[in-house]
């Protein structure tokens, strides 16, 4: 792929930019062209709705007659952990249900008397909690739910908390867990009735999905049991184990139901998650440890250039980009997976696709 900063302007004013459709159509036909991923959608917008949108490429690279489409449905993986567990967290902490800095042993039996009970909601968020760093979960604790949620919440931590930042899927599982405890419901209709129903993301909900909507989601990786790619069921282990319902992954949206969740972060109401949420969200709150975290999401990497886009990735390709100083969200969904679990020229991509859709030279 073309290094994505060559040609661009050295002047220009970030806010009153015009969008370069054509460029951001070009550099994704590119990513199909070189098979980093069969398909893409994309999308750029502001507090009150979509700007511009798009979609290059196929569904199956096998089959020409079925064009990637704006309502697509994707896996969207980890996008799981900010659209259900860090939008439900939001909701228990704003009711008053939930403290971050409270030790989780202090209100909930289930993590009392154990190593997690003395973490806090804060930890989870940020990554520092100090858990360990394994996630195989069949090899740790077997297929019973029962006994990976009893392995999970009382397993040793892998160092003091608040020492360090240490990326790991348990984080998003506990605070799952959590938010069931506290809203005495399971995730999934938790985030159905708190998050996703008042936003108007009825194309949102955990998998393995129906066959009407299976037939137009992108397809995933290729699955060795049954020699066919993964479509309509969540390529995470971690989710397809616990039934397709975890705070790991398991989640699949459009890029219309996503663009509604980034509009609403930008234009909050009462509908879901507020304002306060938001903001204690998008700032650093890991103090001098690197790498730098808000709370589920992480600034871009050139922060320091005075930028202020926070970021959330999904493995299976899939990505979120939000500036509240610039006012702007863009969202770009692939498939990668289809081809590769390597993540180089997507990363490439992503960060060309950044940089044109909030001018960045």
């Amino acid at each position: 792929m073309a290094h994505p900063h060559q040609g661009w302007p050295s002047h220009y004013d970030r806010n009153t930019m015009t969008l370069d459709i054509p460029r951001i159509e070009q550099l994704l036909q590119d990513g199909v062209r070189d098979r980093v991923y069969p398909g893409a959608v994309w999308a750029v917008g502001n507090a009150t709705g979509t700007t511009a949108s798009g979609a290059v490429g196929l569904l199956n690279p096998t089959r020409p007659d079925e064009p990637m489409r704006l309502d697509t449905v994707f896996d969207i993986a980890s996008l799981t952990k900010i659209v259900a567990v860090w939008a439900a967290i939001g909701t228990l902490v704003e009711e008053g249900k939930l403290q971050l800095h409270t030790p989780l042993g202090t209100f909930w039996p289930e993590v009392t008397g154990h190593p997690l009970a003395q973490v806090t909601a804060h930890e989870l968020l940020t990554h520092t909690a100090g858990l360990p760093l394994r996630a195989n979960l069949k090899n740790l604790y077997g297929t019973d739910p029962q006994d990976i949620r009893d392995g999970v919440l009382h397993e040793a931590l892998h160092r003091a908390p608040s020492e360090a930042v240490e990326y790991t899927d348990r984080a998003a599982l506990i605070l799952g867990y959590l938010a069931e405890y506290l809203a005495r419901q399971p995730l999934d209709n938790l985030a159905k009735s708190r998050i996703w129903n008042p936003l108007g993301m009825g194309q949102t909900s955990f998998g393995p999905l129906p066959a009407d909507v299976i037939a137009r989601c992108a397809p995933t990786e290729l699955d060795e049991e049954t020699g066919t790619h993964l479509k309509g069921t969540a390529h995470d282990f971690s989710a397809r184990l616990l039934g397709g319902t975890c705070g790991i992954a398991g989640a699949f949206s459009t890029l219309a139901d996503l663009s509604r969740f980034l509009q609403h972060m930008l234009a909050p109401t009462q509908a879901a998650f507020g304002p306060t949420w938001i903001a204690d969200s998008l700032r650093i709150r890991t103090g001098q440890l690197t790498p730098a975290r808000g709370l589920f999401w992480h600034p871009a990497p050139d922060t320091e250039l005075g930028e202020d886009i926070w970021i959330h990735y999904g493995f299976t390709g899939t990505g979120m980009w939000i500036s509240p100083k610039q006012q702007r969200w863009a969202i770009l969904l692939t498939n990668k997976l289809y081809f590769t679990r390597d993540r180089e020229l997507l990363a490439i991509a992503r960060d060309a696709f950044r940089a044109l859709a909030f001018g960045r030279p």
